[in-house]
């Protein structure tokens, strides 16, 4: 799946986003670059793989959050099928562990859709030249530590509590949720907050949102 080498070979992409408005701005962006051409879009992780098998295109440009089969599990697959299309990322999303999950699940490229059309027009250029682009922003997150999992900060009974708190419940109705006492619960509370540096409740909440264990 190697791009012709041929001057008039006009770079080929298919473009993943879930929202249609956004989706067909990034095309119209992607349309006025000299030489590129958007062949196929779709609106989840499904379809996108199934235009790429049928396309064959030279660069994948798809958003992480999508429903049924997300940005990051598409890109798994796309790279295992074919590793040489280069896989990029245009997502919202700029933390640390997702840049870095997105490259290890095969992207050469990341950008924000705050980036401007000359970068995304440099993005396209660089990954068909050099075959990557990280603007310096994205590259720097790529140098810092990852976080931790939930795994690796809290214990499994702490998880477990963790999750009914978030979901509104109080430690006495955990307590007997769990068969265990209110007083252990409440242990576990203090002990969660310390080791997260957390102070309330509410913040446990935002917490176990943002590493997925409950839906917001």
């Amino acid at each position: 799946m190697q791009p012709s080498s041929s001057p008039t070979h006009a770079t080929r992409i298919v473009l993943a986003d879930d929202h249609d408005l956004v989706r067909s701005g990034i095309k119209a962006l992607l349309t006025q670059i000299s030489g590129v051409t958007v062949i196929a879009e779709a609106r989840d992780g499904h379809e996108l793989l199934a235009a790429v098998e049928r396309l064959q295109p030279d660069i994948v440009m798809t958003d992480i959050s999508m429903p049924g089969m997300d940005g990051l599990s598409a890109v798994a697959k796309l790279h295992a099928q074919f590793p040489k299309l280069r896989l990029v990322i245009l997502s919202t999303h700029d933390s640390v562990d997702l840049i870095k999950r997105a490259v290890a699940n095969g992207a050469c490229g990341y950008l924000t859709k705050d980036a401007s059309p000359a970068e995304l027009e440099q993005a396209v250029r660089n990954v068909m030249a050099n075959g990557s682009y990280f603007s310096s922003a994205i590259a720097s997150r790529l140098l810092q530590p990852s976080e931790p999992t939930v795994d690796e900060e809290l214990t499994a009974r702490q998880i477990e509590i963790l999750c009914l708190l978030a979901q509104g419940l109080a430690s006495k109705e955990i307590a007997f949720k769990l068969g265990l006492s209110s007083k252990t619960v409440d242990v576990h509370r203090s002990r969660m907050m310390e080791r997260l540096g957390l102070h309330d409740v509410s913040s446990l909440t935002r917490y176990a949102i943002r590493k997925k264990l409950i839906q917001a």
